[in-house]
């Protein structure tokens, strides 16, 4: 080891504390410090950041940083600072500083303290601060999140190609360009516009073996997810949404349901996305239910899950996604929920737009169809996506690999689709291929005169998606080529032509088929799963009657006001064996949970262990009722002795639709206290009456009630009217 290399390694465990460098790590160290431009392309969790950290550290000057996100500057920034004696070592320059902060952050530049300035594009290209850069010692550029550069990107930033001229104007230092992901033709736009074609390029494998992969039907997607995360209890996990709106549901969603979750997004106050991101941090939630603005750079190495709502613009934005599961190596599970209708709700968002961006957002979308609906190996498939080879054809670690589809051989099949492409002289994409093959008169086939080809109409047996899969298994194959840039156009590669001249035994499967998968309208996500459909278990049932009877008798209250028979039939379907799940049960809620349940919970799992019962793992998903805000509105009223009649009038509703929301409230344990009104409309005696009759009564029926004190005394909603006080007083 030379005296460099020791050095390198000296400071790596004194500022780090590790004793040995992750892949690549100290060749592009050794590389800048050498002050050559430096090309780094490494997927998330190889230890990127630390490529431009430790060389900072060691070299006189200050190193600038440019990255895209404020919360990702705060958090590498607190995290530079635990490795350092004092703050000054680190900084950010961003929109969310004061005056007195910014003054503050270039004084300690200018006395030499800091080693590291993490910088906004947008701060980077303004005058004054361009000005104040050619006065101080920068040590180098570091371009974090290159791939912003590009269009062809998966995040595409304006700004990000003006960064050139602008490290220009303040002085000729190294330059190092970063990215987690990059397609061949992403990391050639990254060079040109950074000018950086002689820089020494570093490429990492883009293979994560510790990541399962998995793409689901999207059939009760909120309802599975719930699943899913109740089946990993305790564990980190991200569930990435597309829009703001679906992203507050499915939080909301995953909290009703015992998930501790919170939602983050653009349209946050900066402060409360900070504050969720810590809190996820810290472990004081469980899951983030996120739009693509979360977690770049977040440095949090226990995430166990990835969960796709829908699948996102490009396979690029969900390699970098998925990418943030399982960064410690160990186990990290990405699920992304798959329906065609959800790809073209995306092609919407296109129109409108330019058109040369209409085609390349397309194009990147239609490599997304072809991960989901592809029955490869998934780890083959993306790693063919961003130009790498997977050398084994299978990774026993993807659900097309454990769950493989019946192969059967494909040779002519192949041989034919390349010699279609040939004869159409490689100026078409798929569809126009597989029309030709189908013999589909189609205009632009006629135009072209393809259909007087040889090759017309002779793969009619098979159907469109047939032909799909053979095309989708010859580009990873390598006989294909895809020319993505000129919107994916085929061409037969120098192994395809050699198939054709000496075809050999090549096995094809055939794709997912995900037609009668339905994405859900946006009304539907909230509806979840409806109890009810399963026979509830009539054993356990009489052994729950038998209890409730028993502790009924005990506090000398009716059975009925513990728990009503509807929610011990549901016990009896769903059998719940923790406090969490009783309170998901109908009719039960947190109080009445706490009060009456633990005694059920333990009658329970004695009866699921001696039985050796199965339980359903999908409890009854709650949903978020839109009427929660109405039930909200009826509490704080009735808090503030708001008249019944005047709580009716203001909503437009009848009396019953409003004592039916008393009801609902009361019986899920909320205490709630209406005798102001109850002494509006009935005397003392007449209450006392109905009030006696409940406490004796064998059931809480308002018809049984109304039998025995009289229809012409009393009329139903007095009735209930008292029996809400009765279950409240008695129950509650």
């Amino acid at each position: 080891m030379g005296a460099k290399d020791k050095s390198i390694l000296d400071n790596l465990q004194k500022h780090f504390g590790f004793n040995k460098f992750k892949g690549d790590q100290e060749a592009i160290i050794k590389n800048i410090l050498d002050g050559k431009d430096t090309f780094v392309i490494m997927p998330t969790g190889g230890g990127k950041s630390l490529c431009y950290q430790l060389p900072a550290l060691m070299m006189p000057g200050t190193a600038i940083v440019v990255s895209p996100l404020i919360a990702l500057m705060k958090n590498q920034v607190d995290a530079m600072r635990g490795f350092g004696s004092e703050d000054g070592i680190a900084h950010f320059l961003n929109s969310s500083l004061s005056k007195q902060e910014i003054a503050d952050v270039r004084r300690d530049i200018t006395k030499k303290k800091t080693k590291l300035l993490y910088v906004a594009p947008e701060s980077l290209t303004k005058e004054e601060n361009v000005k104040f850069f050619k006065d101080i010692d920068i040590s180098f550029f570091a371009i974090d999140e290159a791939h912003c550069i590009s269009e062809w990107g998966h995040d595409f930033r304006p700004e990000y190609r003006r960064l050139r001229p602008i490290i220009e104007a303040i002085g000729k230092v190294p330059i190092m360009a970063l990215t987690a992901t990059a397609t061949p033709k992403v990391q050639q736009d990254i060079q040109k516009n950074l000018s950086m074609l002689k820089a020494t390029l570093y490429k990492s494998s883009f293979n994560r073996p510790n990541l399962y992969y998995e793409v689901r039907p999207k059939v009760d997607a909120v309802k599975e997810i719930i699943k899913y995360i109740r089946q990993h209890h305790g564990k980190s996990g991200i569930v990435y949404c597309l829009s703001r709106r679906k992203v507050e549901e499915v939080a909301q969603t995953l909290n009703v349901n015992g998930i501790k979750a919170l939602p983050y997004h653009a349209g946050l106050e900066a402060s409360v996305r900070a504050s969720t991101q810590d809190k996820f941090l810290m472990e004081e939630i469980d899951v983030i239910v996120a739009t693509i603005a979360f977690g770049m750079g977040i440095d949090k190495p226990d995430v166990r899950f990835v969960i796709h709502h829908e699948v996102p613009k490009s396979l690029e934005g969900y390699y970098q996604e998925t990418g943030r599961a399982g960064r410690d190596g160990k186990e990290g599970r990405c699920i992304a929920f798959y329906s065609y209708k959800d790809i073209e709700k995306l092609e919407k968002f296109h129109k409108g737009k330019p058109i040369a961006e209409q085609e390349i957002g397309k194009q990147l979308l239609l490599e997304t169809v072809a991960y989901c609906e592809s029955s490869v190996c998934r780890r083959k498939q993306l790693l063919n996506y961003f130009g790498e080879e997977y050398p084994h054809d299978s990774c026993e670690n993807c659900d097309n690999c454990l769950h493989p589809k019946s192969k059967f051989e494909g040779q002519e099949e192949v041989v034919l689709a390349l010699e279609t492409v040939i004869a159409v002289k490689e100026k078409f994409n798929s569809d126009h291929i597989i029309n030709v093959l189908m013999g589909k008169n189609e205009a632009q086939v006629k135009a072209y005169k393809h259909n007087k080809l040889e090759v017309f109409g002779e793969g009619s047996e098979h159907d469109a998606k047939f032909w799909m899969a053979v095309i989708r298994q010859c580009l990873i194959a390598g006989f294909l080529a895809k020319e993505i840039e000129t919107y994916g156009l085929l061409s037969v590669t120098d192994k395809g032509r050699a198939f054709i001249k000496k075809p050999t035994s090549f096995m094809l499967t055939k794709d997912h088929d995900y037609e009668n998968t339905e994405a859900e309208d946006d009304e539907d996500i909230m509806a979840g799963g409806g109890g009810g459909t399963s026979a509830a278990d009539n054993t356990l049932f009489t052994m729950l009657k038998d209890l409730r009877k028993k502790i009924a008798k005990k506090l000398n209250l009716p059975p009925f006001v513990i728990f009503q028979d509807t929610s011990l039939e549901e016990m009896a379907i769903q059998y719940p064996i923790t406090m969490e799940e009783m309170k998901n049960i109908v009719g039960v809620g947190a109080g009445k949970a706490s009060r009456y349940g633990k005694d059920f919970i333990e009658l329970i799992a004695n009866y699921v262990e001696e039985h050796e019962i199965e339980r359903p793992m999908d409890l009854v998903v709650r949903s978020v009722v839109n009427k929660s805000g109405q039930k909200v509105y009826i509490i704080t009223n009735i808090d503030r002795k708001i008249s019944l009649d005047d709580i009716c009038r203001s909503k437009g509703m009848p009396m019953s639709d409003v004592l039916t929301e008393i009801e609902s409230i009361v019986s899920s344990g909320t205490k709630i206290d209406i005798n102001y009104y109850i002494n509006e409309v009935l005397d003392l005696d007449r209450q006392k009456e109905v009030f006696d009759y409940f406490k004796h009564a064998e059931s809480d029926s308002v018809e049984d009630a109304l039998r025995e004190l009289g229809e012409d005394e009393y009329n139903s909603d007095e009735i209930r009217l008292v029996r809400i006080k009765f279950m409240s007083e008695m129950g509650n």
